[in-house]
C-alpha cells in the first residue's frame, strides 16, 4: 500500500506483492463522513492473476503436512496479535466501530480462530471400513479445493460486487466460494455459479427474535438483551432485532430497557467511553433511519433513539453515520420492521401471552440465523429451542460459540455450516479408495 500526505492509497495484493490498480474507489471514515482512502476498483483482469498466482502455488502448499500447514496458522496469529493495536485502529477507523469492539472482540477473534484452526488441522480423523466377505476395504482421504498461505496462496483483490466479485464467482478455476453477506447477493451468486457446478457456503441475513418468558432474570437478560440489539451499532447478521416479551412483565421489562438504551453513549469510536460508533456507510444510515419512519406511519411507538432524543456529537464527527439505540413498540408482525433485515441498531418489542404463539410467530419470517430464549424453566428452554427454525439457539445468554459445533442459518439465512469439522468438509475433497487383499 502507499502513503499520501492526507489519503491511504490500497493496492491489490497477489502473489505475494503489492500491485496497483488503474482505477479507484472512495472509501470514507465513517466516523468522519471524509474520504480517507482510496480502494482499488479490480476487475477481470486483477481477478485473472489473482487465480493464476492461487493455482500455480497450489500444489506445493497442498502438499504440505498437517504439522507444517497448523505452524504457518500459528505463526499468522502471531503476528496479529503482535500488532493487535495497529489492527484495531485500522478496523476502527475503515467501518466506523469504536476501537474498545475492535480491540477486544475483533481482533483477538482472529487471533484465536487462527490459532483454533492451527490446532483442529492436527486431530482429523479419516474413515475405514472392512468388508470380509469380499477380502477389501475401503478409507477415506481429503485433499484441499482451496489454498493456504505461501506466495500466491492468498491473494486480496478488492472492489465492487458487479466487477471484482462477479469475475470471482464466474471465473472456471475457482472450485468453491465462501461469500457472508447478503440474501439478495447470493441469490446472484448463485446463479452465476451454477453454470459451474460450484460448492457453495453461504452465511446471510437474520432477523433474530429474543424470547422471554416471565421467569426470565430480568437481571441478566435486560444487559445482554441490549448487547445483542445494539452493540456493533446492530451491525451484526446475529444482532436480535425482535424481541418477545410474556405478556405478564412487558410493561416492566420494556420501561427498564428503554431506561438503560437511553444510557448508551453514541460518539466517536475512538473514545473508549463510547458504546456505539458510526453506522458504515450515509447510505446504510439513510437506509436504518427509513425503517423507523416506515413504523412511525404504520402507527408503531419509537420510545427512544432516531427521531425520539437528541444526539450531541464532536465537532469532528458532526458529519459522520452515527444514530442513536432506537427501540420500537407496539408493531404488527407483518411490518417490515418485523420482517426485513435492518442490520441497525433498531429493535422491536412486542408481547405475546403463551409458548405456542410465541413460537410460531418468531418464526413468521423468511430467515432462521440465531434466537435467543430467556426463562429459568429447563424443560422449557429445551422444547423451544428445538421448535425454532433457526441454526443457532442460545438460552439465557447471547454470542457465547465454540468452534468445534456448527454455525450458520436455515431458510433464507444460508446454505451450509462453518465450525471445525464442517469447514474441514467444505474446503477439502473426500474420496473412497478401495484395496482388495
Amino acid at each position: 500500500m502507499a502513503h499520501s500526505k492526507t489519503l491511504l492509497v490500497l493496492e491489490n495484493f497477489i502473489a505475494g506483492k503489492f500491485v496497483p490498480c488503474s482505477s479507484y474507489i472512495d472509501s470514507y471514515n465513517p466516523s468522519t463522513g471524509d474520504v480517507y482512502c482510496r480502494v482499488p476498483d479490480s476487475g477481470k483482469e486483477e481477478v485473472e492473476a489473482a487465480v493464476k498466482a492461487a493455482k500455480a502455488a497450489f500444489p506445493v502448499w497442498s502438499s504440505k503436512s498437517p504439522l507444517e500447514r497448523s505452524q504457518t496458522l500459528n505463526k499468522l496469529a502471531d503476528l496479529i496479535e503482535h500488532d493487535l493495536e495497529a489492527f484495531a485502529q485500522a478496523e476502527s477507523k475503515d467501518q466506523g466501530k469504536t476501537i474498545t469492539f475492535a480491540r477486544t472482540v475483533d481482533i483477538p477473534r482472529a487471533v484465536y480462530n487462527f490459532r483454533f484452526f492451527a490446532s483442529s488441522i492436527l486431530h482429523h480423523t479419516t474413515e475405514c471400513t472392512e468388508m470380509a466377505t469380499t477380502g477389501c476395504i475401503h478409507y477415506t482421504s481429503r485433499a484441499p479445493v482451496g489454498v493456504g498461505v505461501p506466495h500466491g496462496v492468498v491473494n486480496v483483490v478488492f472492489g465492487t460486487g458487479t466487477k471484482a466479485g462477479e469475475a470471482l464467482v464466474c471465473h472456471p478455476d475457482v472450485p468453491l466460494i465462501s461469500f457472508t453477506g447478503s440474501t439478495l447477493t447470493a441469490q446472484r451468486i448463485t446463479e452465476k455459479s451454477a453454470p459451474h457446478c460450484k460448492r457453495l457456503s453461504l452465511e446471510l441475513g437474520g432477523k433474530n427474535p429474543a424470547i422471554i418468558f416471565d421467569d426470565a432474570d430480568l437481571t441478566q437478560c435486560i444487559p445482554t438483551t441490549l448487547r445483542s440489539s445494539f452493540v456493533n451499532q446492530g451491525e451484526i447478521c446475529l444482532c436480535t432485532s425482535r424481541i418477545f416479551v410474556q405478556r405478564g412483565i412487558y410493561r416492566e421489562f420494556l420501561k427498564r430497557f428503554v431506561a438503560e438504551a437511553k444510557k448508551w453513549k453514541v460518539g466517536n469510536p475512538s473514545d473508549p467511553t463510547v458504546d456505539m460508533g458510526a453506522l458504515i456507510s450515509k447510505e446504510h444510515l439513510e437506509k436504518v433511519r427509513s425503517y423507523v419512519k416506515k413504523a412511525q406511519g404504520e402507527g408503531a411507538r419509537v420510545l427512544c433513539g432516531e427521531g425520539v432524543d437528541s444526539l450531541a456529537l464532536p465537532t469532528g464527527n458532526q458529519k459522520g453515520y452515527f444514530m442513536l439505540p432506537t427501540v420500537i413498540a407496539e408493531v404488527k408482525d407483518e411490518s417490515c420492521c418485523m420482517q426485513e433485515e435492518i442490520f441497525g441498531p433498531v429493535t422491536c418489542v412486542v408481547a405475546f401471552d403463551t409458548e405456542e404463539e410465541v413460537i410460531e410467530r418468531a418464526n413468521g419470517v423468511k430467515y432462521g440465523l440465531a434466537a435467543t430464549v430467556w426463562s429459568s424453566n429447563v424443560g422449557r428452554v429445551h422444547r423451544v429451542a428445538q421448535r425454532l427454525q433457526s441454526g443457532l439457539v442460545w438460552t439465557n445468554c447471547w454470542l457465547v460459540r465454540d468452534l468445534n459445533l456448527p454455525f450458520g442459518g436455515v431458510k433464507a439465512s444460508g446454505i451450509g455450516r462453518e465450525g471445525a469439522k464442517d469447514s474441514y468438509e467444505f474446503f477439502t475433497e473426500v474420496k473412497t479408495i478401495t484395496i482388495k487383499h
